[in-house]
């Protein structure tokens, strides 16, 4: 029974880390760009096909497709907001929601011209499958995996926003643009930066999910939902914020799954509703 519960815990913990990866960069252009972007996962999307094409294509090796995943969305992520999304900056939030919805069929569409409506296989190395024994517990290697790049990614994160000049510069430019731009800060490139950052976090994100997400043309639409949930709950503008959301949305997504399967996939959002009467700003939001 106790090797059950944290077994469910420990599945939790890292399908709860994989969401956050994805969110976070949702959370940055919702939270500090005033963007709703609803084509995230579009992005997510982007970099696990990159990575299913350098591996079955190329002959890549995972593990090296994942940087170029990140870079691949990055750069899709850098050119679309030079040419559309920073067109509407200044529109209304409808406006946003409406171009984003439209940019992820438009990406649904063109992935399913391409290659074709299907699940996307991938094959992870030898190192990466199947169990290691820890305190006599056995835990999926992959979802170790997982557990520990998150880890890395969000110290990172957080070094980069909190105590960097191109953080501090990003800071000061939502804050006031005009000031920023006085004291020499060219603030187009600032939003430019961090759009593409929060891309290429997604698509990294979608490339090393493939295995336990799944992938194919329906991704953007099928997790859009999931990645709203961990930016609403978290608290858009945060990086801390969105992490708790997401551990915790993922250990009660797997829990609910596995003790009451019959209605297993509505434990989420009534969780949701809960913590957002709670913390109607989210965990760690910030009221505007």
């Amino acid at each position: 029974m106790l090797g059950n519960l944290i077994g469910v815990l420990f599945d939790g913990i890292a399908y709860g880390s994989l969401l956050f990866l994805i969110s976070v960069g949702l959370s940055v252009t919702m939270g500090l760009m005033n963007f709703v972007n609803l084509a995230h996962g579009a992005f997510a999307m982007v970099g696990g096909y990159a990575c299913v094409m350098l591996m079955s294509r190329a002959g890549v090796p995972f593990l090296a497709t994942l940087p170029l995943a990140f870079i691949a969305s990055a750069a899709v992520g850098f050119v679309l907001e030079r040419s559309l999304y920073r067109r509407l900056y200044q529109a209304s939030h409808l406006d946003q929601v409406l171009f984003s919805i439209g940019l992820t069929f438009v990406a649904v569409a063109g992935t399913t011209y391409f290659f074709g409506p299907g699940q996307q296989p991938v094959t992870l190395p030898d190192w990466l499958r199947g169990q290691v024994s820890v305190l006599g517990l056995d835990l999926g290697t992959y979802r170790l995996f997982l557990i520990a790049v998150v880890v890395v990614i969000t110290a990172a994160l957080g070094y980069l926003i909190e105590r960097t000049r191109f953080g501090a510069q990003i800071r000061a430019s939502v804050d006031n643009q005009q000031a920023s731009a006085g004291l020499g800060i060219n603030v187009s490139r600032v939003f430019s930066l961090t759009f593409a950052l929060g891309s290429g976090l997604a698509g990294l994100g979608g490339g090393l999910g493939i295995d336990v997400l799944g992938l194919d043309p329906s991704f953007p639409v099928k997790y859009m939902v999931y990645f709203l949930l961990v930016v609403a709950v978290g608290g858009a503008g945060t990086i801390k914020g969105p992490l708790f959301a997401a551990l915790i949305l993922g250990v009660f997504d797997v829990a609910g799954k596995y003790y009451v399967p019959e209605i297993g996939a509505f434990v989420i959002y009534a969780l949701m509703v809960v913590l957002l009467l709670l913390f109607p700003a989210g965990l760690l939001g910030r009221r505007t």
